[in-house]
């Protein structure tokens, strides 16, 4: 029996509702609970055994050490989860031979048998100075993650390549061929803003965010910096 789930109020501030069955369990990001009743029980652990594991995701990821297992106790229950930026929540169907690589912000709850190996090093060279860190999900279950803005999905067949700004890419699946390459000449990766990109080829699909949060903080920063500096004076 599949775990009953529902994603309300898409596309713009999405909140994921799951109804747990007794001794039913979902796993989820530090810091994402909305609400649950009373008689789930919550598990705290570290999404790896060593420190180094928890550590490298928290600096590469920018996210907690920790996640939270959420378990029905005697009767059904119900937990709620939202992401922190403003956007949407999509549903992944994790499959044997059907499998994602996520960017980890992006994480925010998954089912008992989706496997999250954040050591994965296929993704991560040449990024660190983007703070861009994908992870590997494989197994069987449902994956659920959030995007800043919207989701924009695409369907590609084996012949089909798209290139995807790096601060856009959100998801894509294991079936899929990608390297990763800078944008442009020296001049466009200097100038054009947007530095690395990824060269994706089907068969698979991709999963964009329709916003930057990169380009968002700097763009706040305008805003406040004339307010900072003035009161540094």
């Amino acid at each position: 029996m599949k775990m009953e789930f529902e994603i309300k109020y898409k596309p713009s501030y999405s909140m994921l509702v799951v109804n747990l069955e007794p001794n039913e369990t979902v796993t989820a990001e530090a810091g994402a609970m909305t609400y649950m009743d009373p008689n789930i029980n919550v598990n705290t652990r570290k999404r790896e055994k060593s420190l180094l594991g928890t550590l490298g995701l928290s600096l590469l990821g920018r996210q907690s050490f920790f996640v939270n297992d959420y378990q029905a106790q005697s009767k059904p229950g119900e937990v709620a989860f939202v992401s922190a930026p403003v956007g949407d929540i999509e549903t992944l169907e994790v499959k044997p031979n059907q499998g994602y690589i996520i960017q980890s912000s992006s994480y925010i709850a998954s089912t008992q048998n989706v496997e999250l190996d954040i050591k994965w090093q296929g993704f991560t060279k040449g990024l660190f100075g983007q703070g861009l860190f994908m992870i590997k999900a494989s197994g069987e279950g449902n994956l659920f993650i959030n995007t800043f803005g919207a989701i924009d999905k695409h369907t590609l067949d084996a012949e089909k390549t798209l290139i995807v700004d790096n601060f856009h890419l959100v998801a894509f699946s294991d079936s899929c061929d990608y390297k990763v390459k800078k944008f442009g000449g020296l001049k466009s990766t200097l100038l054009g803003g947007e530095g690395l990109v990824t060269e994706i080829r089907g068969p698979g699909d991709v999963y964009i965010q329709t916003k930057n949060l990169r380009e968002f903080v700097d763009w706040l920063w305008t805003l406040l910096e004339p307010r900072v500096q003035s009161r540094a004076r």
